[in-house]
């Protein structure tokens, strides 16, 4: 793994990080490529290293329109969890969660992965019988999963309020010990330096504008840097699936909205795991710099700005203090906001397009940095070999027409 000493960090401050040398190569783009990935974000890094890695293709361009790790990669909260209720989410998110427990070693790079644990409170008695269905789902998928007394919980988490006079009281809480939060500029930079070394080209600031087709299929991209073919194409563009779908001829089932969080100024540890709220809807977990990093629901209205409105931080600022009372003075700091597409049964897509040798990965909605490895290792199956791989079979775009959905908005509910 790289590790800098304290003097090497003073010597190339002072240099102004002249000398650094690059975590990987800035390639100009050549004009065909085996495989093109639109979309330079964990998941389309995350399918480039695995195309190379699993499949050993590598002459692939990841092609970026802006920088690496400036989209929803470095805008979200970083919790990683695979507590999802049915068997198909559970099986995909379980087998990411896998992956994020040997990733540091796999890209010999620090994702400062945490497993700290993830705990789902419960304030009624809905949320009481939905959650030890949902801990019972887990268990039967092999999935780590607790419920606890709201004296147990409180025993995880000191500061989380259990008062039974409290507006919405805490009636017990799931947990799973594995969850936890990892570095989200680390994933990106760490999946673009291992897809790099293995001959991945990584081309940012290179805006898809059109996808060529002939034939009915697709042979390659129109960009700002001019024209790229490939064989293959994967759009792995998050918020903007639904733009890139409309290039190549056909619709998507997902609407985009803003996605906002904030981080308080830092404070002593206080937070020793992960703390969700469907009800007050709020989530919180602590930084390694001490803040408090907070995120709830999506803006209601569609829009591909990266910002949100006041209202939600309102609301969930009122959330926050109600579980955790400590902090009613605790001031915030910054927030920002991402874009994320949502499906209408909140669960991804992830397989072929009615375009042939055109791919699509999205839908992820506000769970997508917890699937990072998986949705690249399932992806960069689909894309290789033509077909989906087990795990991903059932998030096929067709879904939505022969109505086998698979409904997570009840584990889906927090933005997270």
């Amino acid at each position: 793994m790289q590790r800098f000493s304290f003097l090497s960090l003073i010597k190339h401050s002072l240099s102004k990080h002249e000398g650094w040398q690059p975590f990987w190569r800035e390639p100009a783009p050549k004009p065909r490529y085996r495989i093109i990935i639109i979309g330079g974000g964990g998941h389309g890094l995350a399918t480039a290293y695995y195309l190379a890695k699993n499949h050993g293709i590598t002459d692939v361009a990841v092609l970026e329109k802006g920088w690496i790790g400036g989209g929803n990669t470095g805008r979200n909260t970083t919790v990683v969890r695979s507590n999802y209720l049915w068997n198909e989410s559970g099986a995909l998110y379980e087998h990411a969660l896998k992956l994020w427990e040997g990733l540091t070693d796999d890209l010999n790079f620090n994702l400062m992965f945490s497993q700290r644990g993830v705990l789902n409170l419960a304030h009624k008695l809905g949320d009481v019988r939905e959650g030890i269905r949902r801990v019972e789902a887990n268990r039967l998928n092999g999935i780590d999963a607790e419920w606890l007394t709201p004296e147990q919980a409180k025993a995880f988490c000191p500061i989380v309020n259990i008062d039974r006079s409290a507006r919405y009281p805490v009636l017990g809480a799931t947990l799973q010990r594995r969850g936890g939060i990892a570095r989200h500029d680390n994933v990106a930079w760490g999946f673009a330096r291992a897809a790099d070394s293995r001959g991945v080209d990584i081309i940012q600031n290179c805006e898809v504008t059109g996808i060529l087709r002939e034939n009915g299929r697709a042979v390659g991209v129109e960009t700002s840097r001019g024209t790229i073919r490939a064989e293959k194409i994967g759009i792995v563009t998050a918020g903007h699936s639904s733009v890139l779908a409309e290039m190549a001829g056909f619709r998507l089932p997902i609407q985009s909205h803003p996605l906002q969080a904030l981080v308080s100024e830092p404070i002593k540890p206080v937070l020793p795991c992960v703390v969700m709220s469907n009800t007050v809807h709020v989530y919180v977990s602590q930084s390694d710099k001490g803040e408090l990093v907070l995120g709830a629901g999506i803006d209601t209205f569609n829009s591909y700005a990266q910002r949100g409105s006041f209202p939600v931080i309102e609301h969930q600022m009122a959330a926050l203090i109600e579980l955790f009372p400590i902090v009613s003075r605790l001031r915030m700091m910054r927030s920002w906001g991402g874009i994320v597409d949502v499906c209408p049964d909140a669960s991804p897509i992830i397989g072929k397009t009615p375009i042939k040798d055109l791919y699509i990965n999205c839908g992820w909605g506000t769970g997508g940095f917890k699937a990072t490895p998986g949705s690249g290792w399932v992806f960069a199956h689909t894309i290789a070999t033509g077909e989906p791989h087990p795990l991903n079979a059932a998030f096929s775009l067709d879904r939505f027409a022969t109505g086998a959905l698979i409904d997570e908005h009840g584990a889906a509910a927090v933005a997270h």
